[in-house]
């Protein structure tokens, strides 16, 4: 475990799993509005389905362009998150531009091609106007104990990313998937934590949404005190990404307090801590306003 060894960091399932029995036993019964609502501005509103159309992004985009009148008071979700050849339609129909175009790509969410195809799909995006590029570890090298295949190809997209980018004139936001269910091992959740940040990613990610096991409060974890190592070490911030089942209010404030707990409120914000929904923002809503809400 080269990067371990390097940061000095092994985590511990004893130690982790007592901290978040700690954070779970101490959630308000009634979380502040504000925190809730922290949370909605935090949201990556995902659609990422087979039978995605242009209409029907267009209208969750719809729903988040009409955030301020639907719900006054409220701060905009951070960004919509689609596939790929939606970008542009995101980019064209959001009202503003402080909602992110956030797509997935790089062969999502199996990361099985060719490095080249992956490296085309996300200098498209970028070109269609992603603001934000999530892709996944590829872990047919990772798993297979080819780390520097791994890191590279992490590397390769990053230089795509940021030389469309430039040549446009914006900056673009890399987030890089774990997919810690199958990855199981903390050890090995931590290795791919500190492997992606060193190759680039701006954010680190816990899953697709699309495996049987997506986000768990124990990668979450081991994720986040492996970006306050980094940090240690380089001065520079990675943003955490939690996606995957999260679905209620109590999910979400359980991650922020996580977040909250190992990294401090610095972390705070849509620079450096996300989620990634597709029915968060009902429930967050609901809770805020103590009565069932259906707005998304």
């Amino acid at each position: 475990m080269e990067y371990l060894q390097k940061y000095g960091y092994v985590p511990s399932a004893e130690q982790i799993a007592s901290n978040l029995q700690s954070i779970a036993t101490n959630l308000p019964e009634l979380p502040p509005a504000g925190i809730l609502k922290t949370c909605f501005s935090l949201m990556d509103l995902t659609t990422l389905r087979a039978n995605d159309t242009p209409e029907s992004v267009k209208a969750l985009v719809e729903k988040a362009n009409a955030v301020p009148e639907a719900l006054p008071g409220y701060p905009m979700p951070a960004s919509i998150c689609v596939y790929p050849n939606f970008a542009g339609l995101v980019a064209s129909a959001r009202a503003s531009a402080q909602l992110h175009v956030t797509t997935v790509s790089g062969c999502f969410p199996s990361s099985q091609s060719f490095p080249e195809v992956k490296v085309l799909e996300c200098r498209r995006a970028v070109q269609s106007g992603a603001d934000e590029v999530d892709i996944v570890l590829a872990l047919s090298h990772f798993l297979g104990g080819d780390e520097r295949s791994a890191f590279e190809e992490i590397a390769l997209i990053r230089k795509a990313v940021d030389e469309e980018a430039d040549r446009l004139g914006r900056k673009v936001i890399l987030k890089v998937i774990l997919e810690t269910g199958l990855l199981v091992r903390l050890d090995l959740m931590a290795e791919a934590s500190f492997l992606a940040m060193e190759a680039g990613a701006d954010f680190i990610k816990t899953s697709t949404g699309k495996v049987d096991v997506n986000a768990t409060p124990t990668a979450a974890y081991v994720m986040c005190e492996a970006i306050k190592k980094y940090y240690e070490a380089s001065g520079r911030k990675v943003g955490f990404k939690a996606a995957g089942g999260i679905s209620t209010a109590k999910d979400a404030l359980s991650y922020y307090y996580i977040v909250h707990s190992v990294l401090g409120e610095e972390w705070i914000g849509k620079d450096f801590f996300r989620f990634g929904v597709s029915r968060l923002g009902n429930s967050l809503v609901s809770a805020i306003e103590q009565k069932t809400v259906n707005y998304f």
